[in-house]
Order: structure tokens, then C-alpha cells, then sequence
């Protein structure tokens, strides 16, 4: 697999939280990295513990991007974070939703850079936290070029009406022959079950994460992980389905005529 995105239409159904649940429950080695134009959460609150000072992260990396170093900077600028085995990683994101619009002309420069994470030696994955798809200078070109776009819903009718119009607005925007590229996930329960969500917005349900108040504290304040939690077992269980998603979306891109199959491990 290559690169991730998971955002909402509007609101505050969880993408950080969802996001980090999967990157802390990722079997490959993977770099979650924020992108919210909103600004990064996860420094002061996940990994408040670390004080980090603000010298890595997005920003730096869109610098070393201009200077042609991304690849020179790019591990300089991650937070380990399941330490010490640094196989799931954190690219902080911006301080301030002021530093958004300096982002706008660089989005499809590290679009591209993040898709050749794959071909390191080793491959990382990589999970991008999009935020809200209404925020100001929301990241379209990363989206664009998403092997796989998870757009993170509530299964109720105020969370499913936005995500109706984010569905069919992320399918205009993007190449014709890239179907299979906007899966769901939806957090929590409400009024509809997961084949309703699916029949309502057109796309699939990739990952329910149900309610679990203890893990959302925990990814939203700092603590002990417990994989065992209804929501962290719920990640871990949906990393395969992505990545059939984003094989069977790899075949159809590369047409009948062509042999060979993509392998992609879970």
C-alpha cells in the first residue's frame, strides 16, 4: 500500500482520533502524517508527554521540499510513536490554522513525495490526517492522488447529508477510472447500521470503530494504549480490507491487458 487519506465532510466525527487508532495498530511500518489545515492535535495531546518544542513537522519538511531535501529531511522530522522500534511515526503538523494558506502550493509536491515512500528500502505506508473538507485550504491534491480516500462518518442523518456532498464532490474532482478510491469509516453508532451508511452515501463501509469513550481519552489526552479496546481491535481488524481496497483499485488502474498481480501484505 502507499498512501491513505482520511478526512470528514464537516463536524468533529474523530479523523485524528480514527487516525491515530489506525497508526498505532498497523501491522506494516507506517508514518501518520497530519495535514489538517486546522493544525496538528497529536503533539499536545496524544504525545503531550514529550513537550515537543515545534522544530519538526510539516512546516520544515515543506521547506526542505522548496530546496529539493525532502528526502535528505523527511526522517529528521518524524516522532517516534510506539517507541523505540520507530515503525510507526508522526509527522507533526502545522501550529496554526495562519500557516495553512503557505501550505496551498506545496500539497501536490508532497503528495508525490509521500507516494514514494513506498519504494523506500524499507516501505513505509503512509496515513494523512485531512481534517475537515470545508476548512480553508484543505488538502485536495493529496486526496487527488490517495491510493485510498476514508472519509469518517457518524451514522447519523447530520453527519450522512455533508458526507453526501463530499462523496460526489472528491468523485468530480478526481481522474476519470480511479473508482474504488473513497471508502468509509464510521465511528460510533446512531440511528443507521453500516449497509445503510454504504446504500446512503454510494461507497463502502471499509471499518466501523465503535464507541469506546476510555480509547478516545487516551488518543486524545495521552495514556496507555490497550490494543484490546473495542476501538483499537477495530482498526487493527479493518487494515486488511484497505489494503484489498487498495489492491483491487490498483487492477482495475492497470486494465485487463496488463499480467501480474500487486502484492500487497497485511
Amino acid at each position: 500500500m502507499t498512501v491513505i487519506c482520511l478526512a470528514s465532510a464537516k463536524g468533529s466525527p474523530g479523523v485524528t482520533t480514527a487516525s491515530l487508532a489506525f497508526a498505532l495498530t498497523w501491522s506494516r511500518l507506517v508514518v501518520l502524517a497530519e495535514c489538517d489545515p486546522a493544525g496538528g492535535d497529536i503533539a499536545a495531546g496524544y504525545l503531550r508527554h514529550l513537550e515537543l518544542d515545534g522544530s519538526r513537522g510539516l512546516m520544515q519538511l515543506v521547506v526542505a521540499e522548496l530546496r529539493g531535501q525532502a528526502s535528505e529531511q523527511f526522517w529528521s522530522q518524524l516522532v517516534d510513536l510506539d517507541p523505540p522500534g520507530a515503525q510507526r511515526l508522526l509527522l507533526p503538523g502545522i501550529a496554526t490554522p495562519a500557516q495553512a494558506a503557505s501550505l496551498d502550493p506545496n500539497w501536490f509536491g508532497l503528495a508525490g513525495f509521500f507516494r514514494s515512500l513506498e519504494h523506500h528500502d524499507p516501505g513505509f505506508d503512509v496515513l494523512v490526517d485531512c481534517g475537515r473538507l470545508v476548512a480553508p485550504h484543505a488538502p485536495w491534491p493529496l486526496l487527488s492522488r490517495a491510493d485510498l480516500v476514508l472519509l469518517v462518518v457518524k451514522p447519523t442523518l447530520s453527519s450522512l447529508l455533508p458526507a453526501r456532498a463530499a462523496v460526489q464532490t472528491l468523485l468530480a474532482g478526481n481522474s476519470p477510472g480511479n473508482d474504488g478510491q473513497i471508502g468509509l469509516v464510521v465511528v460510533g453508532g446512531g440511528d443507521y447500521d453500516d449497509g445503510a451508511v454504504s446504500r446512503h452515501l454510494g461507497v463502502p463501509v471499509i471499518a466501523h470503530l465503535p464507541q469506546d469513550n476510555r480509547s478516545a481519552r487516551v488518543l486524545a489526552h495521552g495514556g496507555t494504549v490497550r490494543t484490546r479496546r473495542p476501538m483499537l481491535r477495530a482498526a487493527a481488524a479493518a487494515e486488511g480490507k484497505v489494503a484489498r481496497a487498495v489492491t483491487a483499485r490498483r487492477h482495475r488502474l492497470r486494465g485487463p491487458g496488463i499480467q501480474g498481480a500487486i502484492h500487497v501484505d497485511v
